[in-house]
């Protein structure tokens, strides 16, 4: 008898695909993994954009992980649902969401929300709206060390920006939050030396503060990429958040994390419209489709090669079209977990090979209540 792999589950036929499948054991793998790099489980704030997942924060959760950080509004609101202690909102909100934050705030009393901010004039949106609500808030300064997306330069703008949070009764200044996304060397040493040099310029403008009798008292600093160097350094929290789940991203560009991939695409043969050409169901509302191709990792056709995809359908082609019949089933493991987890409203949860459970992707909507 053939042995099964990993992947593979026993009760498919219930499954309708595509569908995304979940490995509970090897997410708590790498949630043990990720702790064991942190070297003391308070250090960690993991990021929930990846999996926006209730079940997944309760078993971070019951491994001690009480802070976590968040892209929306309604991921902050289900983490305050599961009862985390603290909760940073990784977004400047702008417009409305000031608003809605502020209206979570008071919703879940519970919970300490904070949130980051890189501009002057939305600071004294945030800080005006504190004062008209009489109510405190911890913000962060987000600070922009190259990847060119979001924050501050460190400088003398910088400088200024955090002078005025520091001062503002109604303002808890928290420190500075740094995210280093671009820097994702496959080579450890050459991303160490990028993340060091990187992170030279956030020191020299905590120093420069300190000297003006302002302390930025916590950094919260990193994405996967960047976590282990930044887990060499005493005094900064870490955000990994891709960890959880993986991706044949990187898991190709960094291996020596040691994570598992613990979400697969199950995915079925739907067409063999001419000699060598297959076609499954994964369209790009199933996959994510902005990584240019190949988009997936294939565990059991590794010689399909990917030609092209559209809203429902997956062309591949092959020299062995005999291998392949209508029905057949394709594992896969996405090059980007992240935004193909949004595209389903259930995760499949397997369990000793087969599908148990669902999980619900709560904060996959841009509203909860909120």
């Amino acid at each position: 008898m053939k042995e099964k792999n990993w992947f593979e589950i026993e009760n498919a036929d219930e499954i309708a695909t595509p569908a995304l499948l979940v490995y509970p054991d090897r997410i708590q793998h790498n949630i043990k993994r990720m702790i064991e790099i942190a070297g003391d489980v308070s250090r960690l704030r993991p990021h929930i954009k990846t999996h926006k997942t209730a079940e997944i924060i309760q078993m971070q959760q019951a491994y001690g992980i009480q802070k976590f950080k968040c892209a929306t509004i309604a991921e902050a609101e289900l983490l305050a649902q599961c009862k985390a202690k603290d909760v940073l909102l990784a977004m400047q909100p702008v417009g409305i969401h000031i608003q809605r934050f502020f209206k979570l705030m008071r919703t879940y009393p519970e919970t300490q929300f904070s949130t980051l901010l890189d501009d002057m004039e939305n600071a004294k949106n945030i800080t005006e709206a504190a004062i008209k609500k009489q109510m405190k808030v911890s913000l962060w300064m987000d600070i922009n060390v190259g990847m060119n997306r979001t924050g501050i330069e460190p400088g003398e703008e910088a400088r200024k920006l955090f002078q005025f949070l520091d001062v503002n009764e109604n303002v808890e200044a928290k420190g500075f939050h740094v995210y280093d996304g671009h820097l994702r060397d496959s080579n450890y040493d050459q991303r160490k030396k990028d993340c060091n040099t990187a992170f030279e310029k956030v020191v020299a403008l905590k120093e420069s503060l300190k000297k003006m009798g302002v302390e930025a008292k916590e950094i919260i600093a990193g994405g996967s990429p960047s976590f282990p160097v930044h887990a060499m350094r005493n005094d900064v929290d870490l955000s990994p958040g891709t960890v959880l789940l993986w991706d044949a991203g990187y898991g190709n560009l960094f291996p020596e994390m040691k994570m598992l991939p613990a979400a697969v695409l199950i995915t079925r043969i739907i067409s063999k419209p001419s000699k060598g050409i297959v076609t499954s169901d994964l369209g790009h509302k199933s996959l994510a489709s902005e990584m240019p191709f190949s988009r997936v990792e294939l565990l059991n056709a590794p010689d399909l090669e990917q030609l092209s995809q559209s809203e429902e359908h997956f062309v591949f082609n092959t020299n062995h079209p005999e291998n392949y019949k209508i029905g057949d089933l394709l594992y896969a493991i996405p090059k980007h977990i992240c935004p193909t987890v949004a595209k389903y409203q259930y995760l499949q949860v397997v369990e000793k090979g087969n599908v148990v459970n669902e999980w619900k992707v709560v904060a996959r909507d841009q509203v909860i209540s909120v």
